[in-house]
């Protein structure tokens, strides 16, 4: 319990300074995979890793030059309606389609990548079949 403490107060801190952090030079669009520090979550809402809380994230619907819908991605395989496996790199990947969630592109770290468009064709029916269901 004490760790959980730590870490969402070590979060906080980095959250206020995401928040007064100047991202106008950082441009990003549908398909690309940034590290986003996606923070210290409750319950079953995934978690960023490391110093900076961060995960890597799909960018899979831009709505502003600031704001987007992300999906986070996993190197662990999964399986079910709520994954679909991407490759980014040579790289298996899963994008967790249940858990996706309104970022600022202040939470970016750095790009990873471009999802390839058959990629995020896939993603794209997968994620619709999930919510319209």
């Amino acid at each position: 319990m004490s760790n959980y403490i730590s870490d969402f107060k070590d979060w906080f801190k980095l959250k206020v300074l995401l928040w007064t952090r100047k991202s106008d030079k950082l441009f990003f669009k549908q398909g690309d995979i940034w590290w986003c520090s996606i923070g210290m979550n409750l319950g079953e809402e995934i978690f960023g890793k490391g110093k900076k809380f961060t995960r890597p994230v799909l960018v899979f619907k831009k709505f502003t030059s600031n704001s987007f819908l992300g999906l986070p991605l996993t190197t662990q395989k999964k399986t079910g309606s709520w994954y679909t496996k991407i490759t980014i790199n040579n790289e298996d990947r899963w994008v967790i389609l249940n858990q996706a969630r309104i970022f600022d592109k202040k939470r970016f770290t750095n790009k990873i990548a471009s999802l390839d468009i058959k990629d995020y064709k896939k993603v794209k029916k997968y994620f619709l079949e999930l919510y319209s269901s």
